[in-house]
This record gives structure tokens, C-alpha cells and sequence, in this order.
């Protein structure tokens, strides 16, 4: 006989177990949702995953899936500073230039407005709010980030008197891995995702760095930048020494943009995979050798587009949620 989830237990707000069980009507069930991160975590927890990994953290074994966690991928994000001759207005991503060489171009702004600004973070490109991922686990370390925050305090203020243009991969190919760090459900995984492992991606990052190269030239640019040729080296290396994330810098070697790309990569958060449909769910996003539970977000996913994946999870959740009325109720669901 397949297990079958029989409920979930959770903490409230005030830090109190409390424990939610399905009713014993029959297609009663539990839907688990999230996110790339947290799916395939709580599903390892609960004994649903490769069986070698769970019985090195005596976790007891429900249902062996080997493909529980694997398969993680992230799209890679690389960008150039651009200082301006003026003030900019302090801005996210307004604007999504697709192309046709599978990057997509954005660009944010303004984050040196104030005098202490550059000290808390600079948008997107700041390791503080999301970019360990860039580097190995064990590299992970209280210590490591604290370093860096002391060494960014001695940034000034004007240097990042502009904003970056960014470049990001469609589609990537690299994969990488979730593993428990632990059976705290409070502690973060490890997670891998093995920017640029697969040459494919690579070649699209010199490709979107090209086009960046252009655009900081073109005519719609000059009355800003003031930008040419040497200029914009001078500008790849600026990006490369700049605090972005924690690799270590391979500075004066924007010449090779394959270095260039591995340097200065971060994270956009279009963090997916680790329960993917075929693999981990079935085509009805229920978890495959267990019954009574599913997982509908974007852990599912086998590839995201290069753009915010939100609008993507949002549908996700509107389709399996009409489907599953429309499968229990027929006409009387109305929909």
C-alpha cells in the first residue's frame, strides 16, 4: 500500500505546534506550495526522497524518490555599472528587452540617494539580501558575511552615483541540487545551483554582455555616459571589484567576458525545480507514491522564462485549482 499524507504541522506566529488534519472525506488531501526552496525541503523532512541522503539524517523513509531536491536551477543574472553625469531617480525593473539570443535586458537606478543608501544595499545587486547562493556552501559562513559588510562600509557614497544594466540567461540549462542541512525545519537548506556548469549558458552571458556594451555606446546613452570603447572596460572592471556578491575577483580581466560572467553573477530569485512533474509529481502535480498529496508551485517547473516568474506560479494555481473543482464537483462547480 502507497503512504498518504494525513495532515500538516505547523508553528503559529507566536512560535506554538500546532497540528491540522484532512478530514476522512475521501479525496480530501494536502497541497504543499512552497516554492522551489521550501517544497522540496518539507518533502525531504517528511521521509520523500533519495533514501542514502535521508538515512544520514536517520530521517524515517516514506517513499524513496532520488529526484527529490535534484535538478535545481536558477536564472543566471550579470550586470554592468553605469555611472551617470546627473542625478537618476531611484529604480527597479521597469522596462524587459527580449531578445532574440535568449537574454533578456533590464536595468535599475538611483540607489546612492542617500548618504547610508550603498551601505544597506544597492537593489538587485547586493549580496546581503540573497546572493550566497553564488557561492559553495561551505564558503557560507557567519563569518564570510560579516567581512563583507565591513569592507562595504568603506564604499562612498557617489560610487554608485548611477545604476546597472542587467543581463539575464532565458531558459537555463545548468542544474544543481537541495539538500537538508538538517532536520530543523527552520534552517535553510543547501542549495547548488551551478551557474554557467553547462557551456550553453555561458555563451549567452558574453552574448547579453555584448549587447550591454552596445547600448551603454549608443547615441540615447552619450548625453549620460559619455561612454567609449576604453570606457566601457573601464566600467567591466568597476562592476568586477564592485560588492555584488561574495566570489573572489579575477579584476583587469574583462577582456575574457566568460571570467567576467563567472564573477560577477547573482541571483534574480527565479529560483525552480527539485519536484519536477514527471519525476516527482505526476501530471496532476499529486506526489508520486504517496497518496492524498500534491505540490503546485514552482518546484514543478522543468525551465522559466528569462522575466519575473510570478504571473507564471499565479496561473499555475488558478488552472489546478479550477481542475480540481471541476474534477470533484462536475457541473455543480460552476466554472
Amino acid at each position: 500500500l502507497k503512504p498518504r499524507a494525513v495532515g500538516v504541522r505547523f508553528k503559529d506566529e507566536n512560535g506554538e505546534q500546532h497540528v491540522a488534519r484532512i478530514s476522512k472525506r475521501r479525496r480530501s488531501e494536502v497541497i504543499v506550495t512552497c516554492g522551489a526552496i521550501g517544497s522540496p525541503q518539507l518533502l525531504l523532512l517528511s521521509g520523500i526522497g533519495p533514501k542514502a541522503d535521508l538515512e544520514k539524517l536517520n530521517i524515517s523513509l516514506v517513499h524513496d524518490n532520488k529526484f527529490v531536491g535534484k535538478h535545481m536551477s536558477d536564472n543566471p543574472l550579470n550586470s554592468i555599472f553605469v555611472p551617470f553625469n546627473r542625478p537618476v531617480n531611484q529604480s527597479l525593473i521597469e522596462t524587459v528587452g527580449i531578445t532574440k539570443k535568449g537574454v533578456y535586458i533590464e536595468a535599475s537606478s538611483g540607489f546612492s540617494q542617500s548618504s547610508d543608501s550603498i551601505h544597506c544595499h544597492h537593489g538587485v545587486a547586493s549580496a546581503e539580501i540573497g546572493q550566497l547562493s553564488t557561492i559553495p556552501p561551505k564558503r557560507r559562513t557567519h563569518e564570510a558575511i560579516e567581512a563583507y559588510k565591513r569592507n562595504k562600509k568603506d564604499l562612498p557614497h557617489e560610487a554608485f552615483h548611477g545604476g546597472f544594466i542587467l543581463e539575464k540567461i532565458a531558459y537555463p540549462k545548468s542544474k544543481g541540487q537541495l539538500v537538508l542541512n538538517n532536520t530543523n525545519v527552520d534552517d535553510n537548506p543547501i542549495v547548488t545551483f551551478n551557474y554557467f556548469s553547462h557551456p550553453r549558458d555561458l555563451r549567452q552571458c558574453v552574448r547579453g554582455i555584448r549587447i550591454v556594451k552596445k547600448l551603454v555606446r549608443s547615441k540615447p546613452f552619450l548625453n549620460f555616459t559619455k561612454c567609449n570603447k576604453q570606457t566601457v572596460e573601464k566600467l567591466l572592471n568597476m562592476s568586477v571589484t564592485a560588492n555584488i556578491n561574495m566570489i573572489p575577483r579575477h579584476t583587469n580581466d574583462t577582456k575574457s567576458l566568460k571570467q567576467f560572467c563567472k564573477d560577477t553573477v547573482i541571483s534574480i530569485w527565479h529560483y525552480h525545480g527539485g519536484c519536477h512533474v514527471g519525476h516527482v509529481v505526476n501530471k496532476d502535480y499529486e506526489v508520486i507514491g504517496v497518496h492524498r498529496l500534491r505540490v503546485i508551485d514552482g518546484s514543478t517547473f522543468h525551465e522559466s522564462p528569462g522575466t519575473n516568474p510570478q504571473a507564471t506560479v499565479m496561473m499555475l494555481g488558478r488552472y489546478m485549482g479550477v481542475k480540481i473543482l471541476r474534477d470533484r464537483l462536475g457541473k455543480l462547480a460552476g466554472l
